[in-house]
């Protein structure tokens, strides 16, 4: 077969290998708890490179996910600041977030993107496109527990460590800080994430959400440096999807 018929064959089964992903309604909780997410072991997903993590001094590791993470003694990967979620538009943002989909389990979503539209709270309507850089799952199914500085650390606490943050995290161990200004004392590399919680964000407090599994944008990628094997990178905010090369 030749390679523009294969070309013209796959696209179509591309797009509905896309189109059939995950969907449906979701919760939306927060956290930041600095550890090693469970996407950056390695041979976690369909994907030949896990999730980037960052030493102490947020330095990226490089290690294929064999550093033990920095929520165990000795420990020193921890998540990257960078992966802090950002605002694309005034009506799109970018991030992470450990994840739980109903009928699926851990290799089917790790770093799979999904794309969250709100539907309450006072971001109702805009939507966020995150990567699943973790397993969650506190409130059961359909669960996206989105990656902001200061949004708690939750069961573990790693901050403490990398960042010298209170044994419980910044403000509420559940939950985080209450307010804007509580980030002016972050770690620089950290405030800007928080910023964005109580700026694009509003302040929401865990807004339900639908939700579609969609192709990873590149701008998300190219700092967690992990890309599924049946993924197809979606090179702009709004563009579509390309189609991975070819090779016989």
């Amino acid at each position: 077969m030749h390679l523009s018929t294969l070309a013209a064959v796959a696209l179509p089964i591309l797009s509905t290998v896309l189109a059939q992903g995950a969907q449906g309604n979701g919760k939306t909780t927060r956290y930041w708890d600095c550890c090693k997410p469970s996407c950056a072991w390695a041979k976690k997903g369909n994907n030949a490179v896990p999730l980037l993590t960052c030493d102490k001094n947020d330095n990226p590791l490089n290690d294929n996910g064999s550093t033990k993470s920095g929520c165990e003694n000795g420990g020193n990967a921890f998540m990257c600041s960078t992966q802090s979620p950002w605002a694309v538009s005034e009506t799109l943002a970018y991030g992470w977030a450990a994840v739980n989909i109903q009928g699926q389990q851990e290799s089917s979503w790790c770093c799979a993107c999904y794309e969250l539209t709100f539907t309450g709270g006072p971001v109702q309507g805009k939507k966020m496109i995150v990567q699943a850089s973790n397993t969650g799952g506190d409130l059961g199914n359909n669960h996206f527990d989105i990656a902001m500085p200061g949004g708690g650390v939750g069961i573990f606490n790693a901050c403490s460590n990398q960042f010298g943050a209170p044994s419980n995290g910044w403000g509420e161990r559940y939950g985080g800080i209450g307010s804007r200004s509580a980030c002016d004392s972050f770690p620089q590399k950290l405030k800007a994430g928080c910023y964005w919680r109580f700026d694009w964000f509003k302040g929401a407090d865990n807004p339900p959400v639908s939700f579609k599994q969609v192709a990873c944008p590149a701008a998300i990628t190219e700092k967690s440096k992990c890309i599924r094997g049946n993924d197809a990178i979606n090179q702009t905010p709004t563009g579509p999807a390309t189609m991975p090369t070819w090779t016989p």
